[in-house]
């Protein structure tokens, strides 16, 4: 036979996909712990939401592509009055969600925020239960919706654990559309053909590139990727329930497949070689791991490798606000991940490129005391030159053992330190939080601060009344899980 002949004997699929969908259709989600965080992570995600309709750049986005579009039992889009196809409310909800880098995340050799998810997930759910009443059927339930959380988090955060898609330049919403598209077409009544194609579409789907994260490219796209990878995933899981067949070796077939051509090794000249092939490693199974474990961002929106660095400087605040402009240098103790990734010196040329900087991050506290959304705005930058200042005095360096601890699975600490030098030679203690108010380990001290920012949150756009009834609701678990989803979801709609 001709060594230019292609052999055709059709694959069975990839075992990386034939897991995720065994898990989806097979396992069921029994953790009190992670039904209880899918409960507090439900709500923080929705009103990060809510917070993001108040920046006109976020909403200029949102609604149907066709002004005055009208469709039967569409998914609403929380905070608004829209009524949309569930592709683009997910598109919606997803991009409302990320948009003020506000709500929960996940670190490991990759990282992201595994509650974008919600946005496939709340657009399906509340779509599906509006025609089931029609139709007569018994309609989802929040419980639905709670257990799809814990699985879509377990999906993205697994195969996070040990690769690293940062390091050959994709982007980490890769990991919210497969997710997406697995929970999304188990809502849907996929059977195991259906997910592994839904599942093998999403792996052959072009991913994005990691260059609107990155100086000097940082700009507003980041805030609506995962949206848009939520939204893609409802789409291929219509696509595969509709009969469209799978691609089964999309990860493993010689020369086209993913491995070969998006997860390679770095060195491109060694891309076709057998030593620079990877594979994913994954060394556990899923279950509900993730969401046992996952980090919220209560105090500050932002980039979480700073989340730490942000406590530190408003300790310190009330002993270097009255001399800020006798400082000499500010060092600043931290991991590998967050200098390779939020490190930046030079101008900031937007908010998307500010909420992704330690410098800045670290230096707004430092100044002001605290840190919120609408200090990344231009405006605001431009009327406090002193952040700039702090910036050019800043030091950033590595810590070995806080870049251990960052990856080990019993720790998982997103350490930094600060500590102030003076010109006269006199100098602050150094403040070192190696764990962040919102990681596991804090968890007892982190939910009442997380419950205050929700109720802030729904107070951003709901009376005092609805806003109540809303989180009475959610303090009673048992009856916000039997709530149908559209019920819930009409609580949520002006």
């Amino acid at each position: 036979m001709s060594a230019n002949v292609d052999l055709n004997n059709r694959p069975e699929y990839d075992q990386v996909l034939q897991d995720i969908a065994d898990y989806v259709l097979n396992y069921s989600i029994d953790s009190q712990e992670a039904l209880d965080t899918a409960r507090h992570c439900l709500m923080d995600t929705l009103g990060c939401g809510l917070l993001a309709l108040r920046f006109p750049e976020c909403t200029k986005h949102l609604g149907p592509i066709v002004e005055g579009t009208v469709v039967p039992f569409g998914a609403r889009v929380p905070g608004t009055s829209y009524r949309l196809d569930p592709v683009k409310a997910a598109w919606d909800i997803g991009s409302i969600v990320r948009w003020l880098d506000y709500n929960d995340t996940w670190l490991a050799a990759e990282w992201g925020h595994p509650s974008d998810n919600l946005g496939g997930i709340l657009a399906v759910a509340d779509h599906l239960s509006q025609k089931r009443v029609a139709d007569g059927e018994a309609p989802l339930t929040l419980g639905d919706v709670l257990r799809a959380m814990v699985m879509a988090h377990e999906i993205q955060g697994v195969i996070a654990l040990e690769n690293a898609f940062n390091r050959v330049g994709l982007d980490h919403v890769l990991l919210v559309k497969v997710a997406s598209t697995a929970v999304c077409a188990k809502l849907m009544g996929a059977n195991r053909e259906q997910l592994l194609a839904a599942l093998s579409h999403a792996f052959v789907d072009g991913q994005a590139l990691r260059t609107y994260r990155h100086a000097p490219n940082a700009g507003s796209r980041k805030s609506w990727a995962a949206g848009d990878a939520s939204s893609r995933g409802v789409r291929l899981a219509d696509i595969a329930m509709r009969g469209e067949m799978g691609i089964p070796g999309v990860l493993s077939a010689p020369q086209w497949g993913f491995y070969d051509v998006l997860f390679s090794h770095t060195n491109k000249d060694l891309a076709l070689k057998p030593e620079g092939q990877r594979q994913f490693s994954l060394t556990q199974k899923y279950a509900s791991y993730v969401m046992e474990n996952v980090l919220f961002k209560i105090s500050f929106p932002a980039e979480f490798h700073a989340q730490t660095a942000c406590e530190a400087a408003v300790i310190l605040h009330p002993k270097v606000r009255n001399r800020l402009h006798e400082i000499d240098r500010i060092l600043i103790t931290t991991h590998e991940s967050a200098i390779r990734i939020i490190s930046k010196v030079g101008p900031l040329a937007n908010a998307a490129d500010r909420d992704h900087c330690l410098q800045y991050m670290a230096a707004v506290p430092l100044a002001f005391g605290t840190l919120v959304a609408e200090h990344y705005e231009d405006d605001f930058h431009a009327a406090h030159p002193i952040i700039d200042q702090l910036r050019s005095k800043m030091q950033i360096v590595e810590d070995p053992r806080y870049t251990r601890e960052y990856l080990e699975a019993d720790k998982r600490s997103i350490a930094n330190a600060i500590q102030v030098f003076f010109k006269d030679g006199s100098s602050t203690e150094q403040v070192a939080v190696e764990y962040p108010i919102g990681h596991r380990r804090r968890r007892a001290e982190g939910i009442p601060l997380l419950e205050d920012k929700f109720k802030a949150n729904l107070a951003t756009r709901f009376s005092a009344q609805r806003s109540a009834h809303i989180f009475q609701l959610y303090k009673d678990p048992a009856r916000l899980e039997a709530t149908p989803v559209h019920r819930f979801v009409d609580l949520l709609v002006i």
